[in-house]
């Protein structure tokens, strides 16, 4: 099993030097990818209808592209991967630009995770249709490999036409797109087009949507064995490693590709003690 940590976007700073040194830590304790959230814009949370999220204006948050370009540079080998980039909020083919673009340059370390958020005052900024992002982000994710993988493509669907267009260069490999959320729906279309799906939470609870999309993968007559499944890990006590042991456990059983801790919300004084938190993972996992 793949073991990563959660970049802790809103606790970190802005610092490029911590960032950087983050990084590089992680890289160092053995873990094998890094997974970061996304969102452009934070937002009141004083109108209607009622935002639910946990993040706010107040909240910082590093663009992924952008933040991947930089840590392709001061990382050799560990994984970049979304969890989850927000895609209906943006420009299709500009995604598969800059994520060719990542890949590129990381070695081809990309994990694209996707997913269609929740903030809907983010999609108005962004020019975008809040209202149809789950249909569009089916169609979105077709687009994406098409481009990655054609020279030359001539694509006319319900949200996307490409007249004759393509991207160079092509990152040489169809860059994996795992997809997130926590409702059915999300399972459904993880199951019919995803290479993989991130779960959020706790072990027990995850192994259950687990089995739900395992059945759906298979009912669409694809390779189960082949389907990835990452728990990021939210909960739990961060200084007890038996925590850790039995939650890999049970997660490894029920064939759980991927798990990666989050250190963010729990209160930690400093980036130190969001990278000592790892390593204790690190050491009770390794």
């Amino acid at each position: 099993m793949q073991l990563g940590a959660v970049f802790p976007q809103t606790e970190i700073g802005p610092d490029p030097a911590v960032v950087r040194d983050f990084a590089q830590t992680v890289e160092g304790l053995g873990l094998d990818h890094l997974v970061v959230y996304d969102h452009v814009l934070g937002a009141t949370h004083d109108r209607e209808p009622r935002l639910t999220g946990p993040y706010t204006e107040d909240s910082l948050f590093h663009e992924p592209f952008v933040l991947f370009g930089f840590l392709a540079g001061v990382t050799s080998r560990i994984e970049l991967a979304t969890g989850v980039l927000i895609l209906p909020q943006r420009q299709t083919a500009l995604v598969a630009k800059q994520a060719a673009e990542v890949d590129l340059l990381s070695g081809g370390r990309l994990r694209l995770g996707v997913g269609v958020g929740w903030n809907y005052v983010e999609y108005e900024a962004l020019g975008e249709d809040f209202g149809n992002r789950g249909k569009r982000q089916e169609e979105q994710i077709e687009v994406l490999r098409r481009l990655w993988r054609e020279r030359v493509v001539d694509y006319r669907g319900e949200h996307h036409r490409i007249d004759r267009a393509g991207l160079l260069p092509l990152p040489g490999r169809e860059i994996p797109i795992w997809l997130g959320g926590f409702v059915p729906a999300a399972y459904a279309r993880a199951a019919r087009i995803g290479d993989g799906f991130l779960y959020g939470g706790d072990a027990k609870v995850a192994a259950k949507a687990l089995g739900q999309t395992r059945k759906l993968v298979a009912e669409a007559g694809r390779d189960v064995e082949g389907f990835g499944a990452e728990l990021i890990l939210m909960g739990g006590a961060l200084d007890d490693p038996d925590y850790f042991r039995e939650q890999a456990r049970i997660w490894a059983e029920v064939g759980g590709t991927h798990l990666s801790l989050v250190t963010m919300n729990h209160a930690l004084p400093d980036v130190k003690a969001h990278l000592a938190a790892l390593e204790r993972f690190a050491e009770a996992l390794r």
